[in-house]
């Protein structure tokens, strides 16, 4: 089968089209051949090996798949590695029947970046009707999702993003505010975020960029949350504890691939609502782009580079 493999870590370069083996499942596990092979900002991390889990080489990248089993049967599933293949095994437990009404691009789209949308809101942050949040990066994948989950809370939407259309479309999602995201420096950022609330704080931030956090910061309410979800920037931030004991603030830290290994019940409860909303109509998957498997370096330097809108995904088959 084909496959993108890298050799050695390093940038979208690396990311080269070759011929592996069949997958060889073993007991309890099945043969998916994938329709849709998502792609996420944290793929990035994970080719340079500067993600939150040490990678091996040689690696197949890419943590979440669509496609059919042998029998035919839709499925979708998480994964540690070997997305971006024409083949994967994967362990029965783990595969996630598809609804006749979510195609396969939806239901490549929807399992990491709406997990992880819907636990920042109800799981960690624990938004309630009323409060005011802003989501940086609205207009990507976890953004865009998040944008719609956070209206159906009932909260006050604020989107970040780096250019007017972006924006558009983030309010085209239900967002009640933008600002853009490349406001600079601590007062800057600050500024923006109060500004698109009427002057006033905010009480939830979920952060991924690693840039603007103490703007972000130093914009919430007492008893706000910033929760962080990311790095894109690769710039870490510190935070004194004496800071947050005066102005009553919490900063939180979340990755999903814990809560999906410990919280089993929650998590097929959380994709049953997302697959349900997205069958009826009531959440919309932002699609990006669908690119070849053999373009998956473009598709990384695209969301390096803030090119993309929504989620980006690869056609094993083209």
């Amino acid at each position: 089968m084909q496959a993108i493999q890298i050799e050695e870590f390093g940038g979208p370069e690396n990311l080269k089209l070759v011929e592996v083996p069949d997958p060889e499942p073993g007991d309890e596990e099945a043969l998916v051949e994938v329709a849709r092979s998502g792609i996420n900002f944290a793929d990035t991390h994970a080719i340079r090996n500067d993600y939150l889990t040490e990678q091996q080489l040689p690696l197949i990248p890419g943590a979440e798949v669509s496609g059919r089993t042998a029998d035919g049967t839709r499925v979708a599933a998480i994964l540690a590695a070997g997305g971006y293949a024409q083949k994967v095994s994967v362990p029965d437990a783990w595969l996630v029947p598809v609804p006749e009404q979510v195609s396969d691009d939806q239901a490549a789209a929807l399992l990491l970046q709406g997990l992880t949308a819907h636990a920042l809101l109800h799981s960690v942050a624990h938004v309630e009707e009323g409060e005011t949040v802003v989501i940086e990066a609205a207009a990507g994948g976890t953004g865009s999702l998040a944008v719609q989950l956070a209206k159906r809370a009932g909260a006050r939407v604020i989107g970040l993003a780096s250019s007017p259309e972006k924006r558009e479309l983030v309010e085209r999602l239900g967002a009640d505010a933008t600002a853009d995201s490349r406001a600079e420096g601590r007062d800057g950022m600050k500024q923006a975020v109060m500004d698109a609330n009427g002057g006033e704080k905010v009480d939830v931030v979920l952060h991924m960029s690693g840039t603007g956090f103490e703007g972000q910061l130093g914009a919430l309410a007492p008893l706000g949350r910033i929760v962080v979800f990311g790095n894109a920037g690769r710039h870490p931030n510190e935070v004194a504890t004496n800071y947050l004991l005066q102005t009553s603030k919490s900063v939180l830290g979340f990755w999903l691939m814990p809560f999906v290994l410990k919280r089993r019940e929650l998590i097929a409860s959380m994709i049953g609502e997302l697959l349900g909303a997205v069958a009826g109509g009531d959440l919309e998957v932002v699609i990006g782009g669908v690119y070849p498997l053999a373009d998956a370096a473009r598709a990384h330097s695209d969301i390096a580079e803030r090119r993309s809108t929504g989620k980006l995904l690869l056609d094993p088959s083209a």
